[in-house]
């Protein structure tokens, strides 16, 4: 079970970050802390595995707090940081104090499942590896995410996107259509183009008769 501590100054979001952590198999959320002496003394006891922290709190920056964890003496927990803030140079500074990755607020709960999930194969990956060979480098040095930029896609767009990136398995547009309570041509379009842009791998099904079924999964 991978251990998360949410760091918010806001109240009702850290409750909802909470609430959805829970939600994810795997994940318990051990705590809110709402400021950043607050997150050091809980982060002192609890070891949490994982942060998911805000950079706006009241007393000092996330950002500051992160890199005085990693300026310790204890082991420092992987982090999330989970914020509005979309300057560049926030999100640089994050990436070099640390961070895992970066949410810019707002998002929904599939966009955070499919984090924690990236998180979570990644982490088990690092954890069962014996030797470092190449492969298990690359996936210390890259951190737990698509590993390749990303553009703003439409909003249905992205729904699509994030709908396969949380399923256990490959997906067809009838799936992601009924989950997402649209149409299947209106799926099906956006798979196609999430497929030709290289997000997404399709693997064709073909069957005694009629047209073969499409079937698509991410490609990270």
């Amino acid at each position: 079970m991978i251990t998360t501590l949410v760091i918010d100054d806001d109240y009702r979001v850290a409750r909802i970050h909470a609430a959805s952590i829970d939600r994810v198999t795997g994940f318990r959320c051990i705590g809110e802390a709402h400021n950043a002496a607050e997150a050091r003394a809980v982060i002192a006891r609890d070891r949490p595995d994982l942060l998911l922290l805000d950079v706006y709190l009241p007393d000092e920056d996330g950002i500051s707090l992160l890199r005085s964890l990693g300026a310790s003496d204890t082991p420092m927990p992987d982090c999330i940081v989970v914020t509005a803030a979309r300057d560049m140079q926030v999100v640089t500074a994050a990436r070099q104090a640390g961070a895992l990755y970066y949410l810019v607020k707002p998002f929904g709960f599939e966009r955070l499942r499919g984090q924690l999930e990236n998180y979570r194969r990644w982490r088990a990956q690092l954890t069962t590896a014996v030797e470092a060979d190449q492969t298990t480098v690359d996936t210390l040095f890259h951190p737990p995410s698509s590993g390749r930029p990303r553009t703003r896609l439409p909003l249905t767009m992205q729904s699509v996107l994030d709908n396969v990136r949380s399923a256990s398995r490959a997906v067809t547009a009838v799936d992601v259509a009924q989950s997402l309570g649209i149409s299947r041509a209106t799926a099906q379009r956006y798979l196609s183009e999430l497929g030709r842009q290289g997000l997404l791998q399709v693997n064709l099904e073909y069957r005694a008769s009629g047209r073969p079924l499409h079937h698509y999964r991410t490609t990270s």
